[in-house]
């Protein structure tokens, strides 16, 4: 089901890249390679959920559609997801990258949002920064410590970061219908979100001697943004990845648990 608004499509594709994000931080439950890492990004993956449920929730406010048929009852193919969280997780160094960069571009959204004129999305985003806080504080002190900490740290991060951020793009991918959302007031646009998330990220992996296919200035030709995402033209690994979520809702079709 296509969105009928353009801030039905804002909110629908904030509620999906946190749910699909949330899935796969998920399966590290049982396999991280540490056990504070395994209880971090089960407790982490829980967080993101519960914040697509609160966008889900404001969707609800518009379309009377549930949270639960949002979520469980759309094919896969009418996500409005960036493909950047439905990436199967791959190694660890990934996982981390993946999710610092993500970390840092919500941040900047919802302090953008925080400005908003749309009451409902300004309220939500004052209750999702707090935990959102914890998160940042969480991934880039990993970036930190594995960043410079051996040679083969750095190497893994490095490798991590040349296939993540080139993907990562796609989070600030233009919306249909944004120019409206922006003359409105109700978030700063994507093209400015995007400007500040570098701002933000790019001296932290210098910080640790990681290089990035981007400068401040602007993406490099030889860094093409992975859109596609927001327009619904996604990969296999999405549909993978929703077929196994919602497998058990459609088992029994009307259930409730």
């Amino acid at each position: 089901m296509k969105p009928n608004t353009p801030l039905q499509t804002l909110l629908l594709s904030l509620a999906d890249d946190e749910l699909i994000l949330g899935h796969r931080d998920s399966e590290w439950t049982g396999h991280a390679p540490i056990l504070e890492e395994d209880i971090a990004f089960s407790n982490i993956a829980q967080d993101e959920m519960g914040h697509a449920l609160v966008w889900y929730s404001l969707v609800e406010t518009d379309t009377g559609r549930t949270p639960d048929q949002e979520a469980f009852e759309r094919e896969w193919d009418s996500f409005t997801c960036c493909r950047f969280v439905s990436y199967p997780k791959g190694d660890f160094a990934y996982t981390i990258m993946r999710q610092f960069l993500f970390d840092q571009a919500e941040t900047v959204r919802l302090e953008s949002f925080l400005e908003s004129s749309h009451p409902g999305l300004k309220e939500a985003a004052g209750k999702i920064i707090r935990e959102e806080t914890y998160h940042l504080m969480h991934s880039q002190g990993l970036v930190h410590r594995l960043g410079d900490a051996t040679p083969e740290s750095r190497k893994r991060m490095q490798q991590a970061t040349h296939m993540a951020f080139p993907q990562s793009l796609g989070i600030f991918e233009p919306l249909e219908g944004e120019a409206e959302l922006v003359s409105g007031g109700v978030f700063a646009g994507n093209r400015s979100l995007q400007a500040e998330w570098l701002r933000r990220i790019i001296p932290v992996l210098h910080s640790v001697g990681l290089s990035v296919p981007a400068d401040p200035g602007g993406v490099r030709d030889s860094c093409i943004p992975d859109y596609g995402g927001r327009i619904r033209d996604h990969n296999e690994h999405l549909k993978e990845l929703v077929d196994n979520l919602q497998s058990v809702y459609r088992s029994v079709p009307g259930g409730t648990w």
